[in-house]
């Protein structure tokens, strides 16, 4: 097994991360372009919004794919192939005619761009030890940031130059890049043990899972976090291209630069999780997104910019620690335990639109404000659940 620190272990970790930073670079790039496209093609908040539903809604059904095929063929040849097929898609999208082709093709790279993250943690969970693994997958989760906050901020910057196409080439080229360097870097598996694929075990194991009252918990708990937290993000477009900010496509990529308070959130969650206890720390990190969705409230841009650095901060401190504990409680299958707590993620990040639209058009951004905290308030309960949960198997 793989120790933290050593070389085999940084070596692993940057290849991983840079894999999760290529990832979400694709995948977050439209969102600062979404008031210019709801204008160019004349839809609906909610219509245009699809454009990212449909991309998370199709990475989170490839997860139910890449993760139990990967505990049969292996995990290197699927996170090599899928980002190469990402890398592909951006640039097709750059010549897109109309606004349904659009909706198609993102709905195809959402599902290649499920396949690395399906596995990321499962071949950290066969390669690393434990200690190693804590810390890696904060930083991995680090990088989901750092990627996120690249594809719109190149997405926003590209588009004032040469409108989307050049957002979506410059993205591709990126990623095709980058890919080169990820084939590189990341080393061949030496402890994976292949399972035979077959489609009722695959299916028991995920079933199992569900069943598992600590998994389906930390799976809820991720999910209604990034329902809210992700598309928090994309009403804020609209109400900062609006009067009085009337922000342009750079100016609302630079607004997610706030991710940096989650790059920090994540990196400094294992050493909380230390002190703490994962579960108090989720506790935490939902309260803090609880408080940074009240900070937005006030009219200040300055004020606006503060509350999403703290709900970057709180939303990726809680989501880096329930993904290590999927992989912490997992009984087996890592691959497709780790794939499903990602299909409950994205399934939220999809259904985000749906839950905030009626409280957008009820009382604009202070309605997104309350419908957040009605369902924060739920995985509130959650981790205090699972914070008895682990108190319970400290005394036994």
């Amino acid at each position: 097994m793989i120790e933290a620190k050593t070389r085999a272990w940084w070596r692993a970790t940057l290849a991983l991360c840079l894999g999760s930073f290529l990832v979400f670079i694709n995948l977050y790039a439209p969102q600062p372009l979404l008031p210019g496209l709801k204008e160019t093609y004349d839809v609906s908040t909610l219509g245009v919004s699809l454009l990212m539903s449909v991309s998370t809604l199709s990475l989170a059904m490839a997860l139910l794919v890449f993760g139990p095929l990967s505990d049969a063929i292996g995990r290197e040849g699927i996170m090599r192939i899928t980002l190469l097929m990402a890398g592909g898609c951006s640039i097709a999208l750059a010549f897109a005619p109309t606004f349904e082709s659009l909706l198609l093709l993102r709905l195809l790279q959402g599902f290649v761009l499920g396949g690395l993250p399906a596995v990321a943690i499962a071949w950290m969970g066969d390669e690393f030890d434990k200690p190693a693994l804590l810390s890696a997958v904060g930083l991995y989760i680090g990088a989901n940031s750092l990627g996120g906050i690249s594809g719109r901020i190149v997405g926003g910057a590209a588009a004032e130059v040469g409108g989307p196409t050049a957002a979506f080439l410059s993205v591709g080229l990126i990623t095709l890049i980058g890919c080169v360097v990820f084939w590189r870097l990341l080393p061949n598996s030496r402890a994976f043990a292949p399972q035979r694929f077959e489609l009722r075990k695959a299916v028991g194991d995920l079933l199992g899972h569900i069943r598992s009252p600590v998994l389906l918990a930390a799976y809820c708990l991720g999910g209604i976090n990034f329902l809210i937290f992700i598309n928090q993000y994309s009403y804020i477009t609209f109400r900062l291209a609006a009067a009085p900010y009337q922000l342009a496509a750079s100016g609302l990529g630079l607004i997610f630069l706030t991710y940096l308070g989650g790059t920090f959130g994540s990196m400094i969650s294992g050493r909380l999780a230390g002190r703490f206890s994962p579960a108090a720390c989720m506790m935490m990190g939902v309260l803090i997104l609880m408080l940074g969705t009240a900070i937005t409230l006030f009219d200040s841009l300055v004020l606006i910019i503060v509350g999403l650095s703290v709900n970057a901060f709180g939303f990726f401190l809680a989501h880096s620690l329930a993904s290590s504990w999927v992989g912490r409680y997992a009984q087996g299958a890592r691959g497709s335990a780790s794939a499903l707590y990602l299909v409950f993620y994205y399934v939220g990040a999809s259904l985000g639109g749906f839950w905030l639209e009626p409280f957008w058009q009820w009382a604009g951004w202070s309605g997104v404000s309350v419908g957040s905290w009605l369902l924060l308030s739920m995985t509130l309960m959650i981790a205090f659940g699972l914070w008895r949960f682990e108190r319970r198997q400290a005394v036994s």
